[in-house]
């Protein structure tokens, strides 16, 4: 069962915890559907997060942060990778959570590549597109979920050490 837009509408920690165990699903146009579990997430909060890139406020690359909840948020990293992010909270709150690793695909870099993500995914409606939403799952019994500090954003100094980043284990 596809997630509906009450799902995202929520802060971005709630949003980021329950993804964990939900299914990612891509169609790539070409017959092939394929469905890969969430497991592993960073929340990332509004203006006042500085690890977030809606810190600067608004601007031509993180504007969709501040829309519809459930939208794709894309952006480009190092040259090479496309990083998958969800909107998240009500319209104008500015929250969004990265899409770390799906089972059997360790790294955001790694996941837009096999999600083969462009900029053309940038303000995608996960509750009605055709190529890309996300499923209803669960978390297997005994599994264990991880709370860590986010990776990779230690210019933003107490903010690096908020435990926002959830590992399914």
């Amino acid at each position: 069962m596809r997630l509906k837009r009450n799902f995202f509408a929520r802060d971005s920690l709630a949003v980021a915890r329950d993804l964990l165990g939900c299914f990612l699903v891509r169609d790539f146009g070409n017959g092939k559907i394929e469905r890969r579990k969430i497991t592993e997430v960073e929340a990332y909060g509004g203006e006042e997060d500085k690890a977030s890139h809606a810190r600067f406020g608004r601007t031509k690359r993180n504007q969709v942060m501040w829309e519809t909840p459930g939208l794709v948020y894309v952006y480009f990293v190092y040259g090479m990778y496309w990083m998958f992010n969800i909107v998240t909270a009500k319209k104008g709150k500015a929250q969004a959570v990265l899409i770390r690793s799906l089972e059997g695909i360790k790294g955001p870099g790694r996941v837009g590549r096999w999600l083969l993500i462009d900029k053309s995914f940038y303000g995608e409606d996960l509750i009605s597109s055709k190529r890309i939403w996300i499923e209803k799952g669960s978390i297997p019994k005994g599994a264990k979920i991880t709370k860590t500090a986010r990776i990779g954003v230690s210019y933003a100094k107490e903010w690096a050490k908020k435990k926002w980043r959830f590992v399914l284990g």
